[in-house]
C-alpha cells in the first residue's frame, strides 16, 4: 500500500459518533444498515486489540443490561463465508454482558469494513474508553504498522494521538518479557515502563522499583543515576602490593610518595617541601 493512499485516509480519532457515520467528515463505508440479530450469530473478532475483560465491570454492565436492555448498537461486519453471521468490530463488552443475562437479540449496525478499518475502529473505541492496557495498545499499533501499511504519522492521526505517543507506546514491546509481565499485571505503570526503556538492565531496575514502591519520577532519577555510574568506571583499589611499593619508594627517596593505579597504567606523585629535596630527587634520577 502506497504512502499516498495511506495519507488520504480519513482520521478515526474524532469520536465514536464519527465511526457510525453521524458526523460530517466521518469515515465512509460501503454499506450501512441497522437491525436486530440473534446474539449467537455474532462472533468475536481476532482483530480485537483487547485481550482481558474485567469480570467486575462485566457483571455491573450485565446488571444494567438486565434492567434497561442493550441501548447502544454493536458495530459488526458481515462474515464472508456465512451470510447469516457477523463479526464484532466494536461493543464486545456489551456482547459479553448481554450473553450473561440471556439476551437473545441485540441491536447492531452493519458495516462492510476491511481488516485495517475494523482494527482501527476497535482500537479507537477502546482508547477512548481507556479500556486497553499499554501493551494491548502497543500491539494494536504494531499490527496496524506491520500488517496494514500504516506509517506512524498516519496512524497517530487515525487514532487521535500524537506521533510521539504512538512511538513511545510501540517501544514498550522492546522491554524484556519479565518487565512486560509486570506491566501487564499492573505492578508497573506505562510511565514506569517508559523510564526503564533507557536502562542498561531494565529487569533488575524493575525489581527494585517494585520492591521500593518508587513512583515514576523516582524511577526516572534511578535510571539516570545508574547510567551515570555506568559511564564512570570505578577507580582501581589501592591494594596491599601498591601500598607496600609506596612505602619502599618513600623509604628510598626519603619523601612521601603516592601511587594512583588507573584502568590503564597509573600515576606516581612525589611530595617535597623544599628545593633541596627536589634536587635530591633529580640527583637520584640522573644517577640511574
Amino acid at each position: 500500500m502506497s504512502d499516498e493512499r495511506v495519507a488520504r485516509r480519513r482520521p478515526l480519532g474524532r469520536g465514536l459518533a464519527a465511526l457510525f457515520g453521524e458526523n460530517e467528515g466521518a469515515v465512509e463505508f460501503d454499506t450501512a444498515s441497522q437491525r436486530r440479530v440473534p446474539i449467537e450469530m455474532i462472533r468475536p473478532s481476532a482483530l480485537q486489540p483487547r485481550r482481558r475483560f474485567d469480570e467486575t465491570e462485566l457483571d455491573a454492565l450485565a446488571q444494567s443490561i438486565r434492567e434497561k436492555g442493550v441501548l447502544a448498537p454493536l458495530l459488526v461486519r458481515p462474515v464472508a463465508d456465512d451470510e447469516a453471521a457477523f463479526e464484532l468490530v466494536a461493543g464486545e463488552r456489551r456482547w459479553r454482558a448481554a450473553q450473561r443475562v440471556g439476551i437473545h437479540e441485540v441491536p447492531v449496525l452493519v458495516r462492510a469494513l476491511a481488516d485495517h478499518e475494523a482494527l482501527e475502529i476497535a482500537l479507537v473505541e477502546n482508547l477512548q474508553r481507556e479500556d486497553l492496557s499499554p501493551l494491548e495498545e502497543a500491539e494494536a499499533y504494531r499490527r496496524l504498522l506491520g500488517e496494514f501499511g500504516r506509517t506512524q504519522a498516519s496512524l497517530a492521526e487515525a487514532v487521535g494521538k500524537s506521533r510521539s505517543h504512538v512511538a513511545n507506546t510501540l517501544r514498550l514491546l522492546s522491554l524484556p518479557a519479565p518487565v512486560r509481565h509486570r506491566l501487564e499485571q499492573g505492578e508497573l505503570s506505562a510511565g514506569h515502563a517508559r523510564a526503564l526503556l533507557g536502562a542498561a538492565d531494565p529487569m533488575a531496575l524493575a525489581d527494585e522499583v517494585v520492591r521500593r514502591g518508587l513512583n515514576v519520577r523516582a524511577t526516572e532519577r534511578l535510571v539516570q543515576q545508574r547510567a551515570r555510574r555506568a559511564e564512570k568506571p570505578p577507580r582501581p583499589l589501592r591494594d596491599t602490593d601498591t601500598l607496600a611499593l609506596e612505602r619502599d619508594l618513600s623509604s628510598r627517596l626519603g619523601l612521601r610518595v603516592r601511587l594512583e593505579p588507573k584502568t590503564r597504567g597509573g600515576a606516581l606523585t612525589i611530595y617535597y617541601q623544599s628545593l633541596d629535596q627536589l634536587d635530591q630527587v633529580l640527583h637520584l634520577l640522573r644517577a640511574r
